[in-house]
Formats: C-alpha cells, structure tokens, sequence
C-alpha cells in the first residue's frame, strides 16, 4: 500500500509509536467502523477515528441538530442548527482528514435493517441514547460476529464495554433485560457534563483502534464505570453467561425483532456491581 509524504506527516506522531508503525497505519486506513449515534459520545468518537486515519467511517443518526446539543456534541457549530447530524458531521470529518471515505447514513437504525447495515463494518461503535437501540444492536453485532465497544453517559459518570461475540460478555450477560421506560433517567431528565461525554467516546474510539490494531488488552469481560465527580474509574469484572438469549450455547434470540422496554433486572448500585446507565 505504501504512505504518501503528506500521510507521513499527517500521522508522524502514530507512527513513531512502536504498536502502530507504517503497517499499523495500513491496516487503520485499511479499516471500516460504523458509528451509531451522532450525539454526546459519537461526536468526539468520530473525530478521534477520522483524524486517526480509518478508512471508511460510516454515520448513521435520523436526528437534526439542535441548540440543545452543542453543549456536549462537538462535531457541529450554531451555523449547523435544524440540518441533518450525519449531513453535518461529514463535511466536518472531510474537513479534517480527507483520506477517510466519510458515509453519512440518515435514517433510524431498526429491527428490519441492522443486519444489512452493520454487515459491511469491521467494528461498531454503539452512541445511541436509548435502551431499545443498545441492546438491537447487541443482538445484531452479536449475530454477525462484529465487534463493538458500547458506552453510555449521565450526569457525570460514564461507563465502557468492548463486545467480541461468542469470545466475550456481551451486554444481555451482564443486563438480561432491557429496564422499562422511566426506570432510569436519561440525559434529559438527568442532565449530563459535556466533557464526561467527551471522555468516554474518546475511550470509545482508543478502543475500537487498539482493536483494529490488535495491540493492548480490550475491555472485555468488564463494565468500565467512570465516577465524574471523584475521577474515579472502576473495573467490574462481567463474563460471558453460556445460557445467555443471545450469545449462550443455545440462543433462544436468533433474529432481530422490534425490541419494548420490559421489567429492569439491573443490579443495585453497590461497589461491586455493574450499573447501568440510560444516556
């Protein structure tokens, strides 16, 4: 493949690490990664994979930008307000790093689609907002054997997982059902710092690289809850369940449905228990 001067010095500083070097650059800007959710944790996710060079990020988001969001979604300006996210967010991409084939997907990720849209992708980095979206595109990643890292962000504590189907918990092992609606407060409702949001999609994007690459220890098999207000991080260690619905010896889900909110089987908040977060 072979880097220009120009990707020399674009990406000196990766290359001069010794895990990356001239082959791990090939290999990122030879890799594809979906983005799912534009928001709070996908817009600081995005730019760190663009200006790291993957080849082809693509976005998928339906909503259009609100003043509401700048506070946290840092991909866009006030000049953006009422456009499409993805729209948006690839001209600001293209912006950064034209090496990087930026697809702007505009429409809501579903039961009928996910598969022919995750399909395609090395990785998958899930920033959605909502329940029903996370654990549809468990199912899907898992079904498919695509890797994803999942996050999730409120007030100020954040938490992390990176997903490897059939090798890893995947996230109905450590939540077997979806919490009904109202039982944890979004962003909405709750509030939430931008810069926690910040952080954890930054460390969204270091690991689905750290993946692409094969370098470093995953965060698999533990729930990586951050504690904003004491910068506290903690690990909880989580393992793959064999008589998981999903990824377990013997599945019991084996397509994609419509996915309703049902009763929370979620642990309390005690010091060694995961926690699950809403935004």
């Amino acid at each position: 493949m072979g880097l220009s001067k120009e990707q020399i010095a674009r990406y000196g500083r990766q290359l001069i690490l010794p895990e990356i070097g001239v082959a791990g650059q090939e290999r990122l800007l030879r890799a594809s990664v979906l983005l799912i959710g534009t928001g709070g944790l996908g817009s600081p996710a995005a730019l760190y994979l663009a200006a790291a060079g993957i080849g082809h990020l693509a976005l998928i988001d339906r909503e259009t930008l609100t003043l509401s969001n700048l506070h946290r979604q840092v991909l866009y300006t006030t000049q953006g307000i009422g456009s499409s996210k993805v729209l948006e967010a690839r001209l600001r991409l293209v912006s950064l790093n034209s090496d990087v084939r930026v697809t702007a997907i505009q429409k809501e990720l579903t039961a009928a689609n996910a598969l022919q849209v995750i399909q395609p992708f090395d990785w998958v980095i899930d920033g959605t907002d909502n329940f029903p979206s996370r654990y549809l595109i468990n199912d899907a990643c898992v079904m498919l054997g695509k890797p994803f890292v999942h996050g999730a962000v409120v007030q100020f504590r954040g938490q992390i997982m990176t997903v490897q189907p059939k090798k890893s918990a995947c996230l109905r092992c450590v939540f077997p059902e979806i919490p009904q609606p109202g039982a944890i407060p979004d962003c909405d409702q709750a509030g939430v710092l931008g810069a926690c949001a910040g952080l954890m999609g930054s460390l969204m994007a270091h690991e689905a690289l750290k993946g692409i690459l094969g370098v470093g220890s995953p965060l698999t098999d533990q729930l990586v809850v951050f504690e904003g207000l004491s910068s506290h991080f903690r690990h909880v260690s989580v393992r793959r369940d064999p008589q998981c619905a999903v990824c377990g010896d013997e599945p019991t889900i084996r397509q994609l449905s419509v996915i309703e909110s049902t009763t929370c089987a979620v642990a309390p908040v005690v010091e060694s228990s995961p926690v699950f977060l809403r935004g």
